[in-house]
C-alpha cells in the first residue's frame, strides 16, 4: 500500500465535532458529508484539499464522539491516509472500518510540515518526506488489516469473502 501526496496539517486534539459538525449528522451520503469536512476548524479545506492528499495531526486525533462519520467525510474528501502523533482508539478503529489508511508516528508529524509532498510506503513500513528527503520509520499494518483498508473497508471485506 502507498500513498504520494501534499500535506495538510492540523494540531492536536483534533476532534470528530470539527471533522464533520454534529450540525451535518443527519445525512449518511458521503459526497454531503465530504462538502463539510473540517468546516469548524478550517473553512478552506473543501476548496483547497485534492484527490490524494495527505492529512498529518498532532496528538489524540479523532478524539470525542465515536461518529464513523468523521473518517468517512475525510476518505470521501479525497484523502486516502492521515498520519498523526496518536489517534484516538475509537477513530482508530472507525478509520480501518472504512477503509481509511492511519499511521501513527510522533516523528513524522512533527516534522512534516504543510504544503510538504509525502510518499508512504505501510507496506514496507516507511514514511518519506520528499520535500526534505527525510525518512520515518512505521510499524506495517498486520495483513488482515492491509485487506480491509484495501478492500474499501470491513463491509467490502466480508462482501468479498474475504473476512468472516
Amino acid at each position: 500500500m502507498e500513498y504520494t501526496g501534499k500535506v495538510i496539517k492540523y494540531g492536536d486534539n483534533v476532534d470528530t465535532d470539527v471533522i464533520i459538525p454534529a450540525r451535518y449528522l443527519n445525512t449518511i451520503d458521503k459526497k454531503e458529508l465530504a462538502s463539510h469536512c473540517m468546516e469548524d476548524l478550517d473553512k478552506t479545506f473543501v476548496e483547497r484539499v485534492q484527490d490524494g492528499d495527505i492529512m498529518v495531526g498532532g496528538w489524540n486525533f479523532g478524539c470525542g464522539s465515536s461518529r464513523e462519520h468523521a473518517p468517512i467525510a475525510i476518505k470521501e474528501s479525497g484523502v486516502p491516509l492521515v498520519i498523526a502523533k496518536s489517534f484516538a482508539r475509537i477513530f482508530y478503529r472507525n478509520a480501518i472500518n472504512i477503509g481509511l489508511a492511519i499511521v501513527e508516528s510522533e516523528e513524522a508529524a512533527e516534522a512534516i510540515e504543510e504544503g510538504h509532498t509525502v510518499r508512504a510506503d505501510l507496506s514496507g513500513g516507511k514514511l518519506y518526506d520528499l520535500t526534505t528527503g527525510a525518512e520515518y520509520g512505521i510499524e506495517p499494518f498486520p495483513a488482515f488489516i492491509s485487506k480491509i483498508i484495501e478492500n474499501g473497508g470491513l463491509v467490502e471485506s466480508v462482501k468479498k469473502g474475504i473476512i468472516a
